[in-house]
């Protein structure tokens, strides 16, 4: 029971964080925007323990929804429909900066709406399209590119093309955009490959067939060196003779004008004009 008590003192004596005056400001203006008038507003800001000072109030007091007539603006695509609940100052502020060209994160950051808040108010008053949670939305007649996938993708960018809020619809469109991209370079790619192998195909053919030419040219001309090259080859005749055979050799080359001693070995070219003379001479080792 004590040790109750003992958590309940601590957690009394913890220092709660307070919200910063930016997130009061942003409290406020959401406050603000769904109140239904001045009297209204003040109540909410003092219940909820938000800043209610007449300075406050009095920059709040534009953000108030009003009803009846439209207020004049600038810009005729950002007047209200007929029936409807006029703009405030900030949603008539968000469209004047949308018709300028603004990016969507500088209109929220001039005038504190919210990234639905904007789409919602560019759709209704921009697109003519009904807001987010509409019970009388209509589908919306949006092409979708066919895609090869599963048929869950299929069916997925079907849902969001035909979503009620304009944010959803244009993911579909950016992102069926994006897919037809990759399609298209993915066969384009496929196709560049298909021609890049085809011509590697034909060099490696050109290639071969000049080797074949160059092969065939080298082998005429081989053909034609072997031929003249082929010719009775002399018989090399060693130093082993026998006396007889020496007597003839020496006999052979005075016949036939070689000089040659009366003794001894014939010189080498006597002895190889007389091999080619007779080449049915058997042939010598060298000894």
């Amino acid at each position: 029971m004590f040790d109750d008590f003992d958590q309940s003192a601590k957690a009394a004596g913890l220092a709660l964080s307070t919200s910063s005056s930016a997130d009061q400001s942003a409290a406020a203006r959401t406050v603000a925007r769904h109140a239904r008038d001045k009297d209204d507003l003040a109540q909410l800001l003092d219940v909820l323990g938000l800043p209610a000072d007449e300075t406050t109030l009095t920059d709040l007091f534009p953000l108030l929804p009003e009803h009846g007539d439209a207020p004049m603006t600038t810009h005729p695509t950002t007047a209200p429909a007929a029936g409807g609940p006029a703009l405030s100052a900030y949603e008539a502020g968000a469209l004047s900066m949308h018709a300028d060209g603004a990016s969507e994160q500088a209109i929220r950051e001039a005038t504190g709406l919210s990234e639905k808040e904007l789409s919602d108010l560019i759709a209704d008053k921009v697109l003519g399209l009904p807001r987010t949670g509409s019970s009388a939305a209509p589908m919306i007649d949006m092409p979708v590119v066919p895609l090869r996938g599963s048929d869950r993708l299929q069916r997925l960018i079907q849902w969001a093309a035909t979503h009620p809020a304009a944010s959803v619809r244009k993911r579909a469109a950016r992102i069926t955009a994006d897919l037809t991209e990759l399609s298209e370079r993915l066969e384009g790619e496929a196709a560049q490959r298909e021609a890049e192998e085809k011509v590697a195909k034909a060099r490696a053919a050109l290639e071969q067939a000049e080797k074949d030419l160059k092969a065939v040219k080298t082998g005429t001309r081989a053909t034609t060196a072997t031929a003249a090259a082929v010719a009775p080859t002399p018989i090399r005749t060693g130093t082993t003779y026998s006396r007889d055979e020496l007597a003839a050799i020496r006999t052979w080359a005075r016949a036939h004008g070689h000089p040659v001693a009366d003794r001894g070995l014939p010189s080498r070219a006597v002895l190889d004009a007389y091999a080619a003379a007779h080449p049915a001479a058997p042939a010598r080792k060298d000894g």
